[in-house]
């Protein structure tokens, strides 16, 4: 009997791995074309490292006219989460990163490659563990949960490296026949890899991103296929990786001391490696020390938060490529109108170190996305975002005219508003302007420098019955703010009451801070004289009466 006999006996069903070769053929690109892949576990929500490994490799796949798939690596079903897959899916989905192959529901895919699950590959990954099997680079391995256990508390007390592994690996000298004869009588097995490598030599490796690393050689006999039949994650990937025809790997680095076993794989199944990339963690401040996003502590760390809070996706993608290449923030100061997809994106210039998240710097992309938006736009995305988050905003928005009106203020110009970094934040920033909730909600006015009631008054008053009209140009407008100004004894020019501020009690901003709060309860808005264009007169008068009251 030999390695082949015993190779049938364990795997009699399986095909020849000369079947998988032809039936996943090179795929047919121009030369330089990267293909890539997004490769999560169905466990829980998509982590932002997750979304950024996978807007890199996207970028790299786009820029070259290559293929960015997604895989979804479901072998380990005991951690699998209900509507695992479609929570992939529509995460990136909502980021318009879709996937040119790979998973696109809970069950359907695309593209000529798959499946692109793995729990549905048990029959090619058998295919190549029978391979290595019958050329004796695996063998089956017999020992119990128990067995394992006793060899890891040796080792523990000899002080060893723990592991499955030469003298600790209890069945690779067991012969063809003796495992032939386990295997006849009904012992259960699972397959293991047999390593030919020696820990005491090294490897030389280059990873596009942490450029040349050296590690001792993988001895540790994996299991390639469990109990259960399917593959580990180290054997699958190897596999499909090859079958899928990936040119770069990219991934978190945690998995950099996997290389040395992964190229090892490549190598004796007789496939050639990709290149990996192994991109540095997102960090986190946490009082003065840095930590990796948790998925406990940080609800920034699930991409479903983004969602939740109606950040923009450009916003996040945006933020992402600036953490990526740090010559991204100087290109779009100088290119403000490009699409991201012309970044000249570059894998070799991502940082070795891993970057601090920085929520306010994200938030302030989100407002510079949303100010070149029209306002239709903004509407939209605002009324999307709110039919699922907030029906308070979903009804002020029903006036469609009026809002467009309302979210139209201050865009559009050489210098948009910037006050609204999100969709969660168009609420606050717009219900002033609605005079159902503006007039019948208790307001504490404060209107900054003057506090005086009775002079506040006598300013309004004097607004409303002698200054105040709308229908001029704005500067015609603001002249009147500023004749009104004059007649109640404030400067009518700031620069005359810096030059002289012991002949004033205040300036014509002053007066104006007035008009604004008593309009809009904020000391803070966009430009004054459109919000009164949109108001109208007689809403305008109605405020103002309102504050005097």
């Amino acid at each position: 009997m030999d390695y082949k006999d015993l190779a049938d006996l364990i795997f009699p069903n399986a095909k020849d791995i000369s079947y998988y070769e032809e039936k996943y053929p090179e795929r047919n690109l121009s030369e330089g074309a990267v293909v890539s892949r997004f490769a999560p576990s169905p466990t829980g929500f998509v982590h932002i490292g997750g979304l950024y490994q996978a807007l890199v490799a996207r970028e790299i796949t786009k820029k070259t006219n290559g293929v960015f798939f997604l895989r979804v690596e479901d072998t380990d079903q005991k951690r699998e989460v209900e509507n695992g897959v479609i929570g992939i899916v529509n995460s990136l989905k909502d980021f318009d990163m879709a996937p040119d192959e790979g998973m696109v529901t809970e069950t359907e895919e695309v593209g000529n490659y798959g499946p692109y699950k793995q729990s549905l590959r048990k029959d090619i990954y058998q295919a190549y563990a029978k391979y290595l099997l019958s050329q004796g680079k695996a063998y089956p391995c017999f020992c119990t949960p128990e067995e394992g256990e006793e060899i890891r508390k040796k080792q523990e007390a000899a002080k060893v490296r723990p592991g499955y592994y030469g003298v600790w690996a209890k069945c690779r000298n067991l012969t063809v026949e003796e495992a032939a004869e386990k295997i006849k009588n009904g012992e259960k097995c699972i397959i293991r890899f047999k390593s030919p490598g020696r820990e005491d030599r090294k490897i030389k490796h280059h990873d596009i991103i942490k450029g040349n690393v050296d590690f001792p050689e993988n001895d540790q006999d994996i299991v390639i296929i469990k109990a259960d039949g399917l593959p580990t994650y180290h054997f699958a990937h190897a596999v499909d990786d090859h079958l899928m025809r990936t040119t770069h790997v990219i991934r978190s680095d945690e998995w950099l001391s996997s290389v040395p076993l992964h190229l090892q794989l490549f190598h004796e199944l007789g496939f050639k490696a990709p290149k990996y990339a192994h991109i540095a963690p997102i960090m986190k401040n946490d009082n003065g020390n840095k930590r990796k996003l948790s998925k406990r502590k940080d609800p920034e760390a699930a991409v479903n938060y983004y969602k939740e809070e109606g950040v923009p996706p450009l916003a996040v993608k945006e933020y992402l490529l600036n953490i990526a290449n740090s010559n991204f923030e100087n290109w779009r100061r100088a290119n403000q109108d490009k699409s991201i997809d012309e970044f000249d994106f570059q894998l070799n210039k991502m940082s070795v170190s891993g970057a601090l998240f920085d929520m306010v710097k994200l938030l302030d992309i989100g407002k510079t996305v949303i100010s070149k938006m029209s306002a239709e736009e903004v509407y939209d995305k605002s009324l999307e975002w709110a039919k699922e988050y907030d029906k308070e905003l979903e009804d002020m928005l029903e006036n469609k005219e009026y809002s467009l009106k309302v979210l139209g203020i201050e865009r559009g110009n050489k210098k948009p508003r910037k006050d609204i970094s999100k969709w969660a934040e168009v609420k606050n920033n717009i219900i002033y302007m609605y005079d159902d909730k503006f007039l019948n909600e208790d307001i504490e006015y404060d209107y900054a420098k003057i506090s005086s009631n009775e002079e506040i008054n006598k300013i309004l008053k004097l607004y409303i019955e002698e200054y105040f009209d709308i229908d001029h140009d704005k500067e015609t407008w603001f002249n009147k703010i500023k004749d009104l100004a004059e007649k109640t004894g404030y400067a009518r020019e700031v620069k005359e009451f810096k030059k002289e501020p012991e002949k004033w009690p205040g300036h014509v901003g002053d007066i104006s801070t007035v008009i604004r709060v008593a309009l809009t309860g904020r000391q803070n808005t966009p430009d004054m004289y459109e919000i009164m264009q949109v108001l109208g007169k007689e809403s305008v008068i109605k405020r103002l009466e309102k504050a005097m009251k």
